[in-house]
């Protein structure tokens, strides 16, 4: 009900929103700037006359001081009577500025709350009209499109990592027992290969080994041509095995 009044609205229904901006809610807020502007004058007008009455409390308290050393008593009680005056004057003037001061934050408060009202209001409009324009159909069958066209991207993503042409026909089994083979082949060559001797080992493993095959007899030729000509063998089938598959 308070802000009902602080906006200018009569009771009873009305077709017009609360807040819309009408002629009378711009005369209202110009009232208001006025109201404070006279507010503001009538306190500067207010503060200069304290002013003066601090000043002329201050003299006639000179006075009776003077005219107490002049042992002028009559004067000098006058002249306090003059100061309690001023002082009554001066204490009506601070209650009056107190009550500008109160009214002018009341008025402001009430500007500042109708301002922050008309701003909601023209939000809550604006959200509105945006639902309005949005049909809950129309915002499904776009999440529906987006859906589709992620699952037709993946459906497209899983044809292209599928394997084609002489890489789909190669079996798997097949390969690794290749592979198998070629690894046992290459243990059987380190095997059969000689063990390394270290540099300062030799002399003596040579006269060793010297003295160990003066009692033995010489070893044919075409046995230790045997192993070198396997390798080849071995070589041929995988050069081979590669054509095909580059085939």
């Amino acid at each position: 009900m308070g802000f009902r009044k602080m906006l200018g609205i009569k009771g009873g229904s009305s077709s017009k929103p609360p807040f819309e901006e009408t002629k009378k809610t711009k005369a209202a807020a110009e009232k208001t700037i006025n109201a404070i502007g006279d507010l503001n004058e009538n306190e500067e007008r207010l503060e200069k006359k304290r002013a003066l009455l601090e000043k002329k409390m201050g003299e006639e308290l000179q006075r009776a001081k003077e005219y107490s050393q002049q042992k002028k008593k009559s004067q000098a009680l006058t002249a306090l009577k003059k100061k309690k005056m001023y002082e009554a004057q001066l204490e009506q003037t601070n209650n009056l500025i107190l009550r500008l001061n109160e009214q002018k934050l009341m008025l402001e408060g009430q500007s500042t709350t109708a301002d922050v009202l008309k701003s909601m209001h023209t939000a809550a409009t604006a959200a509105k009209q945006t639902m309005q324009e949005l049909d809950i159909n129309d915002v499904d069958d776009l999440v529906s499109k987006i859906q589709d066209q992620n699952d037709e991207m993946a459906q497209v993503q899983e044809a292209l990592a599928q394997p084609t042409g002489m890489m789909n026909e190669l079996d798997d089994d097949e390969l690794l027992g290749e592979l198998d083979g070629l690894e046992a082949e290459l243990l059987d060559e380190e095997l059969m290969a000689p063990a390394h001797v270290p540099a300062a080992q030799a002399p003596a493993a040579e006269a060793s080994t010297s003295e160990y095959a003066a009692g033995l007899p010489a070893a044919p030729v075409g046995a230790a041509a045997a192993p070198a000509k396997a390798t080849n063998q071995v070589e041929e089938e995988l050069a081979a095995l590669e054509a095909e598959l580059a085939a």
